[in-house]
């Protein structure tokens, strides 16, 4: 079946149709761009995440091309996020403008398990290396989340829902404009207090496994004042606490062996995030002053290694300004300055300040692109000046659009890399490291086979060095030493079978490398397959069906005693059904891994088995 599904996707027999009016396309250029006038790797998710109940960011992740999601277990479990087979740390993650990294994790990587989707709108990812507009952390790509506005009449939806694994959730929202003003707020709860995790052949004989726990609370609010027709104020708010208890890992002196702890781990987190604007457009410059600050805390009390706390904080202030040259080209200018600071469990910071630029342009005879290039100056890892040409031209009325880009990424080393030492362990902190680099490309096409349908493919390639790692030699600091390749290919077909039934497929294929050993990395599987199908089968009901393959992929043991071992591939299929009672109730349900498939990502974590939710949404 597996073999049967990869060579599916590989020839592109089954998409998602695209919509009728063109998607616009923000993330790629910073500039609002209709996606067939952008060169870059984007994918958008929008209305699905409502007709699939996608309710946390890593759902709406794992089924996207060139994505390898890896979460421990069921909802806010860790998820790390492989992009185009880069680092964890390697791609930059924005939701409504607002960097939402923690300076204070060791790597600098987001952990994205705890990003609740009730008021998420769409959320695009940006494909290849991209510091060129972005800065530090871009090298595998960019994924931008943007929250709903309000508009129209008030407008107030609530929804709640339970099932498997001690489920209960609740979604509350009120929405609107009143002339100049417009409003949205929000408040969600995600509850799972019961989700198998640990394996139960890697327990002591005897020993009653532990379910894991999570709740997640989101408040956020979005606000706008429209002073005049050419200015305009917003804001936006947002804060999230989580309680997460999870199955730690325990020591056992006499083998010199670790297991799964038989007392659990209690973590709480809470993140505050707040952006304010300030828009205006005159004749020749529209241009945007954004002010944003965000602040993390997390304790943790692990009964086998003891308590810990963090803490840390951002401020940064930014300017983008769009000057129209004339027709078809547009010069975006932007100015950056942010201070990225620790305060537990050490005290350390660091401000970057950057400029960038790009040029758009459009011609008349189908050829577009987007060239840029930024300076960052890091106050403690230096300066580094990056770049990104995305060129592509559509061949008259074929139907064929020929694209590619070419661009340059870095990612600063961590304040933790930089600073924090533990004696104890005879490991130290090495504030000379560089930051890490790539280089990377890709080139592809897509085309319309006939009306209706769209396919397309991408080769993408990227080397990237001074890679942190720790000495071969001393294994006592981290050093810049390690390089990596990245290579693969992304293929895609879409098709709007009828006006209510849409199909879509994806493929990805990763061949991602040890520069130094020739071995593959771990957590990056070579094959990726994805099929979904909607279908409005009623003018008040639809059915929604996503196909998940995941190859075999190299990883470490729980507790990497076993540094690489090979595991197996899986695949789930998910359902969701919802049926409107009238225009203001609907019914919904939905299956998840319907066929229990047995799998474990990461090795040493069960993935979610079958599971089943229902529920009720109202509008008014």
């Amino acid at each position: 079946m597996k073999t049967f599904l990869l060579s599916t996707a590989a020839l592109a027999l089954a998409t998602f149709a695209a919509r009728a009016d063109e998607t616009v396309i923000v993330t790629a250029t910073r500039l609002a761009t209709p996606a067939s006038q952008v060169a870059s790797s984007v994918d958008v998710v929008a209305s699905q995440i409502e007709e699939r109940q996608l309710r946390s960011l890593p759902d709406i992740l794992r089924t996207m091309p060139g994505l390898n999601v890896v979460r421990t277990g069921g909802e806010g479990g860790q998820t790390s996020l492989f992009t185009r087979g880069t680092n964890a740390n390697h791609t930059k993650v924005l939701l409504d403008g607002i960097d939402i990294s923690d300076p204070s994790t060791p790597s600098g990587a987001v952990d994205l398990g705890r990003v609740l989707a009730g008021d998420v709108a769409r959320v695009e990812v940006l494909r290849g290396p991209s510091s060129g507009l972005y800065g530090s952390d871009a090298i595998g790509g960019v994924v931008n989340i943007i929250t709903k506005t309000g508009e129209g009449p008030l407008t107030a939806t609530a929804r709640i829902e339970g099932g498997s694994f001690d489920t209960f959730n609740q979604f509350g929202e009120v929405s609107g404009s009143d002339a100049a003003f417009h409003y949205r707020a929000s408040l969600q709860h995600l509850h799972a207090g019961a989700t198998p995790v640990t394996p139960l052949s890697l327990l002591p004989k005897g020993q009653k496994r532990n379910d894991d726990y999570f709740d997640g609370m989101g408040a956020g609010t979005k606000l706008g004042y429209d002073i005049s027709s050419d200015f305009d104020l917003g804001l936006v708010v947002r804060w999230s606490g989580n309680l997460s208890k999870v199955t730690g890992d325990a020591f056992n002196p006499v083998t010199f062996a670790s297991f799964p702890s038989p007392t659990q781990t209690r973590i709480t987190s809470q993140q505050y995030d707040v952006r304010g604007t300030a828009h205006w457009n005159t004749r020749w410059l529209d241009q945007m002053l954004g002010l944003a600050y965000g602040s993390s805390q997390s304790r943790s009390a692990d009964p086998n290694n003891g308590p810990s706390s963090s803490s840390a904080d951002r401020v940064k202030l930014d300017w983008q300004g769009r000057v129209r040259l004339g027709e078809g080209q547009d010069l975006v200018l932007g100015a950056e300055t942010a201070r990225d600071a620790v305060h537990l469990p050490l005290s350390a910071g660091y401000t970057t300040n950057a400029s960038y630029a790009e040029l758009q342009s459009v011609w008349g005879n189908g050829i577009f692109s987007a060239v840029s290039i930024r300076y960052d100056d890091n106050s403690r890892s230096g300066n580094k000046l990056t770049w990104r040409i995305a060129p592509g031209v559509t061949l008259g009325d074929t139907g064929i659009r020929l694209k590619g880009s070419v661009g340059s990424g870095f990612k600063a080393p961590s304040l933790d890399q930089l600073y924090h030492s533990y004696p104890a362990f005879f490991f130290f902190a090495n504030p000379n490291l560089k930051p890490e680099t790539s280089i990377g490309y890709d080139a592809g096409a897509d085309w319309t086979v006939f009306e209706g349908v769209i396919t397309g493919i991408t080769w993408f390639h990227n080397d990237i060095t001074n890679l942190i790692t720790t000495d071969p030699v001393s294994f006592s600091t981290n050093v810049n030493l390690k390089k990596a390749r990245t290579q693969g290919v992304e293929m895609f077909a879409a098709w709007q079978a009828m006006e209510t039934l849409r199909l879509r497929a994806d493929y990805t294929y990763t061949d991602a490398t040890d520069g130094a050993t020739g071995l593959e990395l771990l957590r990056r599987p070579r094959n990726k397959v994805s099929l979904a199908a909607g279908w409005q089968f009623r003018s008040d009901a639809g059915l929604d069906a996503t196909l998940l393959y995941v190859g075999p992929w190299i990883d470490g043991s729980r507790d990497f005693s076993v540094p690489r071992l090979k595991t197996t591939g899986y695949v789930t299929v998910d359902l969701a059904a919802h049926y409107d009672l009238d225009r203001h109730f609907t019914l919904f349900a939905r299956a998840e891994n319907l066929f229990d498939e047995s799998y474990q990502n990461p090795a040493g974590f069960l993935g979610v088995e079958r599971a089943f939710y229902a529920g009720m949404q109202a509008k008014l």
